[in-house]
């Protein structure tokens, strides 16, 4: 059982001057996908005016340049390499982070914030992989893991099971209709994108997603049943946005502040927002989707305005991790993408060690505390544990967050100070430290270009890699490792200081 022992601090003198914090989370956007980003060929006005009004951050690093490692990095204040489990897991996954283990929310919460879980989860749930009890109450939830209220997808859109679990249980649960979920077969009579092609009536995979047709789109992995409690993708953007708006006003009428983890599908694939935006956009379904998304600013940035909660609430807007253009889906995103670099100036995208894989917007907005205008400081999505602890007035417990600091006063706009350095990881593992000036990649004996269907750069190489990011090269143009032996090793050392702790851990 975990034992979490919290007081305040001085920054947070009493509970009224505590704010309320929403961190709300896109699915693979990219640096360059928004307009307070630098994009032209999409528009997106309500997230510029939260940047506008807030501090918009130029080099956040997200602990991972896919999904699920990302997200745990946030909520424990781990590196996600020095955790086994922390691949992109699949719909059947059991929890990654144990009930043993401190979170944000466990920290949060025990310093007296109501707190939510609302969107994605993609971290795994219950005990047992593969075991999960879908026709009743899941044993390991987003409850187990320090939230008070859940309303979150399993997984991801393209990953069975393609329906919403609240408070560990299936939402709108449809009795005559069971449901079952195998990644290892099919369930007798389904059919899957694979076998009926005929039945995909929205869209059509380009690579794998071939598995079982929700909703006239396949998926990865099988299921069958569900009924009413299938959502249609068109309404998963209307959905996750209208819990967090109830979940937030439900919380408004209470004294204590509120912490809400609200990570919305857009843009992940399967890409079909709802049909009103349907033709809205120049780059097809991805532009739609990135519209969608800042729907969903707009409404919930209405919410706090209404509700008289904007000036106390802390809202940021961020990413898991880079963009995607072809990630399983025919949508015509690279063809209708034309001159749009979802990744910004960076290069490689989702997956990659390349920096566009996980450098990644990050807004901050906080109209009772934090400044508003542009930082260049170096930061990472690792110090949400301890900088939003700091901000709450709660103290974290010894051994949480082994890797996370407190860089409140960065992100409120108060300093200048950068990180001494962010780690990532890329899809096979691959490290990667990124200091103010220099960019070192670990090597690695994995592919140059994504193998099963994306066209983006990995960045993997058999030997170290070492660029002079920001003053000279950020595009990793220029190898600099065979000039700069020290650094190289110096940069190492601390990467191989990080993993030797993974396998101390591991043997204990």
């Amino acid at each position: 059982m975990k034992r979490i022992l919290l007081s305040l601090l001085p920054l947070a003198a009493s509970a009224h001057q505590r704010p309320n914090i929403i961190w709300l989370m896109a699915d693979d956007l990219g640096y360059g996908d928004l307009s307070c980003y630098g994009a032209t060929r999409i528009q997106t006005p309500h997230i510029d005016r939260v940047a506008a009004e807030g501090l918009r951050f130029t080099d956040m690093h997200a602990c991972a340049s896919t999904s699920t490692p990302s997200r745990y990095g946030i909520l424990t204040g781990e590196y996600p390499f020095c955790h086994p489990g922390t691949d992109v897991a699949a719909g059947n996954a059991a929890s990654i982070i144990s009930p043993e283990q401190v979170t944000i929310a466990d920290v949060l919460r025990g310093a007296g914030y109501h707190t939510g879980a609302i969107g994605k989860w993609h971290l795994g749930l219950g005990s047992r992989t593969g075991y999960q009890d879908w026709n009743g109450r899941i044993d390991i939830a987003p409850d187990s893991l320090g939230f008070d209220y859940s309303y979150i997808m399993a997984a991801t859109s393209d990953r069975v099971p393609c329906v919403f679990i609240e408070q560990g249980r299936i939402a709108n649960y449809d009795p005559s209709a069971p449901v079952e979920v195998s990644y290892q077969h099919n369930f007798e009579g389904e059919p899957t994108g694979r076998t009926h092609p005929h039945l995909l009536t929205k869209l059509r995979p380009s690579h794998g997603h071939d598995m079982s047709i929700v909703n006239g789109i396949s998926r990865i992995g099988y299921m069958r049943g569900g009924g009413k409690a299938l959502w249609r993708d068109e309404d998963i953007a209307d959905s996750i946005t209208a819990h967090a708006i109830r979940y937030i006003e439900t919380c408004s009428q209470s004294q204590a502040p509120f912490f809400l983890y609200l990570c919305t599908n857009d843009i992940h694939v399967p890409r079909m927002p709802h049909e009103r935006y349907r033709g809205k956009s120049v780059m097809g379904l991805r532009g739609e989707a990135i519209l969608s998304l800042d729907e969903t600013v707009r409404q919930i940035t209405a919410a706090l305005d209404r509700l008289s909660l904007a000036h106390n609430t802390l809202l940021i807007i961020t990413s898991d991790n880079g963009p995607v253009l072809d990630d399983g889906y025919d949508d015509q995103a690279e063809t209708l993408a034309g001159d749009h670099q979802p990744g910004g100036h960076w290069r490689g995208g989702k997956y990659s060690a390349y920096e566009a894989g996980s450098v990644v917007p990050f807004i901050v907005r906080w109209p009772a505390r934090a400044k508003s205008g542009v930082s260049h400081a170096l930061v990472s999505q690792v110090d949400a544990f301890r900088t939003l602890a700091a901000i709450a007035g709660a103290q974290v417990p010894q051994g949480a967050a082994p890797h996370s600091l407190d860089m409140h006063a960065t992100w409120t706009g108060r300093s200048r100070q950068s990180r001494p350095y962010a780690v990532k990881m890329a899809q096979d593992h691959t490290l990667v430290l990124r200091t103010t000036d220099w960019k070192y990649i670990s090597p690695s004996s994995g592919p140059v270009i994504i193998p099963w269907g994306p066209k983006i750069e990995t960045g993997y190489r058999p030997h170290p890699q070492l660029f002079r990011i920001r003053t000279a090269d950020p595009h990793e143009d220029h190898d600099l490792a065979p000039a700069h032996p020290k650094q190289v090793r110096r940069f190492q050392t601390i990467l191989d200081g990080l993993t030797e702790k993974k396998q101390d851990s591991i043997k204990q």
